[in-house]
């Protein structure tokens, strides 16, 4: 089989998740919610592992994604109302504390579930490398409604992710808003955790979103640039698992990790360079 044969549909999916999951992360770095994609995934598998458990479905059944989304939006919900409601703590506290409770429950449902091991490997690294049409085909039609939810309510996102207190001031109902974010984030998450796991899913929903901070702060800049990190991250690490047999999800989270490391290397060097050739205009004034 060729590389192309074998790489076509997951190089697809990289493609759906790197637009989606890039541009929502943009907002996670504004909001200063981290690990809300990572704690959101997890409470996916939850719902997944707990439809495993009880009515024997699999993961891609249609009970399995209605237990799955269903549990990401109940978390949605919690995570809007707390935010409003809760100012003692911080957000990424609680979210780190639900990120824990639901690992601890994935591994307890799978563990009283028959093939509980292979379903846990799954939910980290997914299956990226089988990916059929049919995985592309819903994920198209799923982004393709979160991208014009998200392109209709831009203002109204883009204000409460850079001043959330100033948009509530303002008589913004923040709640019902940040619900319908989290929401959205949960549909785009319960689909591709399906196909790349857990890890490999925070990869691209950070790791993009972070280089294309390091470069711009303009909002079509970044999502230009962390769309093109991601894909080229995805190309780099489906060749390299195909050259070497390596795993395919993990292999394109580490090349995201390891474009990471280059980009930052490569801003170190452009501001010492910019630095230097102030002094020397300084110098050359004086």
């Amino acid at each position: 089989m060729s590389a192309i044969e074998m790489l076509g549909l997951p190089f697809l999916a990289c493609l759906l998740m790197t637009a989606m999951l890039g541009h929502l992360g943009i907002h996670v770095l504004k909001r200063e919610i981290i690990f809300i994609d990572i704690t959101l995934a997890q409470t996916a598998a939850v719902g997944a592992a707990t439809a495993h458990s009880l009515f024997a479905a699999g993961g891609d059944s249609v009970v399995g994604y209605a237990c799955a989304l269903g549990a990401t939006l109940i978390a949605a919900a919690f995570f809007a109302y707390v935010r409003s409601a809760v100012v003692q703590i911080p957000l990424e506290a609680i979210i780190g504390v639900a990120y824990a409770i639901t690992a601890g429950a994935t591994l307890f449902v799978l563990g009283v579930a028959s093939g509980g091991h292979i379903h846990v490997q799954e939910i980290l690294a997914g299956s990226i490398l089988w990916t059929r049409w049919a995985d592309i085909l819903a994920c198209l039609l799923a982004f393709s409604i979160v991208g014009v939810c998200c392109y209709v309510f831009r203002r109204r996102f883009s204000r409460i992710s850079e001043d959330y207190d100033g948009a509530r001031e303002a008589g913004v109902k923040v709640i019902g808003w940040d619900f319908f974010f989290y929401a959205l984030f949960g549909i785009v998450i319960t689909l591709s955790v399906r196909i790349a796991g857990v890890a490999v899913v925070f990869a691209f929903l950070i790791i993009p979103a972070t280089i294309s901070a390091l470069f711009s702060r303009h909002d079509l800049a970044r999502s230009a640039i962390a769309w093109g990190s991601g894909v080229t991250a995805s190309m780099m690490g489906l060749l390299f698992s195909y050259r070497y047999d390596f795993s395919a999800g993990p292999a394109v989270a580490l090349f995201l990790g390891l474009l990471l490391i280059l980009a930052a290397l490569c801003r170190i060097c452009i501001g010492r360079l910019i630095t230097h050739l102030s002094i020397g205009r300084v110098t050359l004034r004086s």
